[in-house]
């Protein structure tokens, strides 16, 4: 049991036998009446997101989950397959339980995070940064610099990022994939 003021980002909490993962909470003291604690989660396996709020020093009940090594394998159309590195196991993960944002990313040997609960991987974290190849852009031009100095480029997994106009096909970029952001010219 943790009460509200040991939530922090991150946290899973289990609601009603569903695990919820705080990914924002506001610690609120008004003029009048008792303190409170608003939270934004996010269901981990379905993706779904609430507000929810918490009266000052309510005790909840924290699940602790464990992080093991995954290795993205194949796609048969509408699950995912990751291998477990410590059991040699196949983990079958629908693309709904992963999310369009990590899904864009995804290529085939990428090593990932299983995140398991009761001894069972019960869905995946891609790594925040990636390394993608530049598979279709714009020539630059010297002095082209009207519209920031950008241009969109579509990475070998169909991600589209702005990038510098010196980025060229065949590039290997390093993104951060949560902020759909060009990081830095890997090679």
């Amino acid at each position: 049991m943790a009460a509200t003021a040991d939530f922090r980002n991150g946290m899973v909490l289990d609601i009603d036998g569903q695990l919820w993962t705080i990914t924002y909470f506001q610690h609120v003291k008004p003029g009048k009446g008792g303190a409170f604690v608003r939270t934004k989660l996010k269901n981990v396996l379905s993706g779904a997101v609430v507000d929810k709020t918490y009266r000052a020093g309510e005790k909840v009940t924290d699940v602790r989950l464990e992080r093991r090594p995954v290795t993205y394998s194949y796609t048969d159309g509408q699950l995912y397959h990751f291998m477990d590195k410590e059991t040699y196991e196949m983990i079958p993960i629908s693309g709904d339980l992963l999310g369009e944002d990590q899904l864009k990313y995804l290529k085939e040997n990428m090593e990932c995070e299983g995140l398991v609960h009761d001894k069972g991987v019960i869905s995946v974290e891609l790594p925040q940064f990636v390394e993608l190849t530049v598979s279709n852009t714009d020539p630059g031009f010297k002095g082209d610099t009207t519209q920031g100095g950008t241009k969109p480029a579509t990475l070998e997994t169909g991600a589209t990022v702005q990038v510098p106009l010196f980025i060229e096909e065949g590039d290997v970029l390093k993104v951060d994939r949560r902020e759909n952001k060009y990081l830095t010219r890997v090679s």
